[in-house]
């Protein structure tokens, strides 16, 4: 996130696309609505009528997938109404004249055409968002998981520099991270092709930098990302591999796929704190400490440095990921000598500026975000505020790609996938608590009333099924959260496992597969 959770509740315009943000980030949901109680203004851009429609100004039903076509019809607008920030273009931006000549076809009837939002309400929403002086944008995978992710997020961009909303409290482009203390795992390096502190590996005096304070060579060429490794493993061309803290059986696309791939590797090694469907498949399997279990610091979504102490004692021969990892690291001759957690967070604040001013006495009460860059620096709410790191941000243009694979005769429907409230990622903490599975016990298909009598169908009725990749039996929803022609299941339930149907297309640049839109036929079930 460029901005803080708290400014939250002092938008006077809130921007929520590709996020069900109640059910996906609770706490942040609630600030929504405080600042919506406030007078905020929300607009939410969602194919489902996700709980925070309740309380919007505008809601924009877009069809999946046609994010870039709506996000730059808005722009259109914004342009054509003179809301852009003149001042901000000339002084912190390039490339603007270019990108506004690439919005010229991108009318709210071109909008309408390709998104099935109404022209009225594509114009509504960039009055809303181009005449507000607080408006932040939020959004989540419903962006990122599409074959063109990177180009939505590149207009999200877009939209934010050429209003100025960058650099300033209670305005920016804000990503909320799927999991607990993702940021703070990318932050210390684990992406293939940057070192702690996104710093690249192919950088030569990056890379020296991190040799000498390792003691070790290291390679200037980036690693393969996730979804590359289990093509690499179907392919034979990666023989071993260590999976710590994921179960990609159920969470990765077409669940047949990944399972191959993972029975194709010479060596499997899963460390995690319960036995999931992956660790199942694993030649050793190393238990977790879970995060009450162990000493460190979690990084929030918000860039917050905040500690975790351990409350109870780690059950049987579970481990701290740390401790694994250092005693592995050893019986390859690798000495990793570290005596608290506290050494190992040391050496990152050496090595990446954004930490030196965080100390384990300072974050002992409440975290603090980085960049903090000195002891006496108080952290830093928002980026952005004297400047962009590159010195001028760059306007991208990008143009509407139709997903990967869309319906047709033989599949009809279009299936997105996502979370609901009470059921977390995979499955494998809160399904084993028999308080949240009685309020929500197994998996389950909504589907249009309209699309629903056709199909002759009803609440609870068992259904087939079936995409290009296999096919999966699971119990009816009749809802009008979705579209016409549009049905949702969450991710989490392994007996009707929603990644048997998805596909493994990526996204050219993130790699990022595309989870949220796929072609799929319902039929009635033998069962």
């Amino acid at each position: 996130m460029t901005n803080s959770i708290p400014e939250i509740e002092n938008h006077d315009v809130i921007f929520v696309i590709g996020s069900n943000t109640t059910e996906t980030h609770p706490i942040i949901g609630l600030r929504m609505k405080k600042a919506v109680k406030r007078g905020a203004d929300l607009i939410v851009a969602d194919p489902r009528r996700i709980d925070l429609v309740r309380s919007s100004s505008l809601w924009l039903q877009q069809t999946p997938g046609t994010d870039v076509a709506l996000l730059n019809s808005i722009m259109h607008v914004i342009v054509k109404e003179d809301f852009i920030d003149k001042k901000f273009i000339e002084e912190r931006t390039e490339g603007f004249e270019s990108f506004k000549d690439s919005l010229d076809e991108f009318t709210p009837e071109a909008g309408e055409r390709i998104t099935g939002v109404p022209k009225e309400k594509i114009v509504k929403a960039a009055f809303l968002y181009g005449d507000a002086v607080r408006p932040g944008i939020y959004y989540t995978m419903g962006i990122t998981q599409h074959t063109h992710g990177t180009e939505n997020v590149y207009a999200i961009a877009n939209l934010a520099l050429m209003t100025g909303n960058l650099g300033r409290e209670s305005t920016g482009v804000n990503p909320l991270r799927g999991q607990n203390n993702v940021q703070g795992a990318t932050d210390m390096g684990c992406i293939p092709d940057f070192y702690p502190g996104y710093q690249r590996v192919d950088v030569p005096g990056i890379k020296q930098k991190f040799e000498k304070a390792w003691g070790v060579k290291l390679s200037d060429k980036p690693g393969l990302k996730a979804p590359e490794m289990i093509r690499a493993a179907i392919e034979g061309k990666l023989r071993a591999l260590y999976i710590m803290g994921e179960n990609p059986i159920l969470s990765d696309p077409d669940v047949r796929h990944t399972i191959n791939a993972l029975k194709n590797l010479d060596f499997l090694v899963v460390q995690d704190i319960f036995l999931t469907e992956t660790a199942e498949l694993a030649d050793v399997i190393l238990p977790s400490a879970c995060y009450a279990e162990k000493n460190g610091t979690f990084t929030n979504t918000s860039r917050t440095v905040q500690r975790i102490r351990k409350a109870v004692e780690p059950p049987g021969d579970a481990k701290a990921d740390s401790y694994s990892i250092s005693e592995l690291g050893k019986r390859f001759g690798y000495e990793m000598n570290y005596n608290l957690m506290e050494d190992i967070f040391q050496e990152a604040k050496k090595l990446w500026p954004a930490l030196v001013g965080v100390t384990y006495k300072r974050i002992s009460k409440a975290g603090l975000q980085w960049p903090c860059p000195t002891l006496d620096h108080p952290g830093t709410p928002y980026l952005f505020k004297g400047g962009f790191p590159r010195g001028r941000a760059t306007f991208t243009s990008v143009r509407y790609r139709a997903s990967e694979e869309l319906p047709d005769n033989d599949y009809p429907f279009l299936l997105s996938t996502g979370r609901q409230l009470f059921q977390y990622h995979t499955g494998s903490m809160t399904r084993r608590v028999d308080a949240i599975n009685m309020v929500s016990p197994g998996a389950y298909i909504e589907i249009h009333p309209d699309d629903a009598d056709k199909l002759n169908v009803r609440d609870g009725d068992i259904v087939k099924v079936t995409s290009r990749r296999g096919s999966l039996d699971i119990e009816v929803m009749v809802s009008e959260r979705p579209l016409k022609g549009l049905v949702f299941i969450p991710f989490h339930y392994r007996e009707a496992a929603a990644n048997l149907l998805t596909n493994t297309a990526l996204d050219p640049v993130a790699k990022i597969p595309e989870l949220k839109v796929c072609a799929v036929k319902i039929e009635q079930s033998n069962k």
